[in-house]
């Protein structure tokens, strides 16, 4: 069984006294701040456990930080916000708070209910996982509450949000067809759903529009209510020689219609995705996609919150992180 990490530890390991490790972590005067981060990387790295009660009691802060994703975002088939939360969750224990997740349900979205949590003063700012309506997020905005956007943004000049790099993603994507000889090219996502789809279609219609590829309406393909409930995919006939889904899950469901319909994919019809999620791979063939980097989105829109929370005049705007294609076989060349 593994032993606790003391600061006594951490003190040996440094050729330091107890006392200073303890002035460091606790913030205390007497340390330069060069060995004040020292000291502090190191018992994060030996896992060391910040006792944040004592903090909390000094500071007036929770060290907590509330993550919201709407309901429709979630469920048995939607696993990629999950995946986000972890990655957030194991960041912020690396800064020393704790993840509590709020499921905001479709009735309290559309009745404007606070979280319990915020109600309750449970933590000390929020991360928004996955976009809300504009009217639940101006009330959000009016409490004061130090926030952060994550995978979304709205047209609000000074709100921080951090995002994957849609517009140009799916601008690679769509370069990348072409250049294997395809013409015939199908956006599937409803552009009025989420900020990321709007940018992944309108990167998709700038790649079109530069090499004077001809847009046919029956090539914007709906997959989704107004609500964010997936309807039944409806294909051309005949069908393009690609499609470019707006994320993996649609593309695992894209696949599955053309098969029934008698298509094979890549001999008839080539598929890309977006997110590699475990739908690119299973996803027969396994998709070529765009690779959100989950790891580096969370690390900086926990960096922004901290901020907010000890600073709230402090603001980021949008930063945009950049993803990379995942070569697979879901593309045929016509070359």
């Amino acid at each position: 069984m593994e032993q606790n990490v003391t600061m006594r530890d951490i003190a040996f390991k440094l050729g330091v006294s107890s006392v200073t490790v303890s002035k460091a972590i606790n913030g205390k005067e007497g340390v330069s701040h060069e060995l004040r981060e020292k000291i502090k990387g190191l018992a994060t790295e030996m896992g060391y456990r910040f006792n944040t009660t004592a903090r909390s009691m000094k500071e007036g802060l929770s060290y907590n930080i509330g993550v919201i994703i709407p309901e429709r975002f979630t469920g048995v088939t939607q696993a990629f916000y999950m995946q986000f939360y972890q990655a957030l969750a194991k960041v912020m224990d690396e800064h020393g708070y704790s993840g509590i997740m709020h499921i905001l349900s479709v009735d309290d979205e559309e009745q404007r209910v606070l979280p319990r949590v915020y109600l309750e003063k449970k933590v000390d700012g929020f991360i928004i996982l996955g976009q809300l309506s504009r009217e639940y997020i101006d009330m959000f905005v009016k409490t004061d509450t130090p926030l952060v956007f994550l995978d979304f943004y709205n047209d609000q000049p000074d709100a921080d949000c951090v995002i994957t790099d849609n517009f140009y993603g799916v601008y690679d994507l769509t370069n990348y067809l072409i250049q294997l000889g395809h013409r015939k090219i199908a956006f599937v996502g409803n552009v009025r759903a989420t900020s990321s789809i709007l940018d992944r279609y309108l990167g998709y219609y700038k790649s079109m529009l530069e090499h004077g590829v001809e847009m046919n309406e029956e090539y914007l393909i709906n997959d989704r209510d107004e609500k964010g409930h997936y309807v039944e995919l409806v294909v051309p006939e005949p069908p393009p020689t690609a499609f470019v889904c707006n994320c993996d899950q649609v593309a695992y469901h894209l696949v599955s219609t053309l098969r029934e319909k008698g298509y094979s994919v890549p001999e008839d019809c080539s598929v890309v995705g977006f997110d590699n999620d475990i739908f690119a791979t299973l996803t027969q063939p396994n998709l070529t996609t765009m690779e959100v980097n989950m790891t580096e989105m969370a690390k900086t829109s926990v960096s922004m919150i901290i901020k907010k929370i000890k600073n709230r005049k402090i603001g980021h705007g949008r930063i945009s992180v950049k993803a990379k294609i995942i070569y697979r076989d879901s593309v045929k060349d016509l070359r």
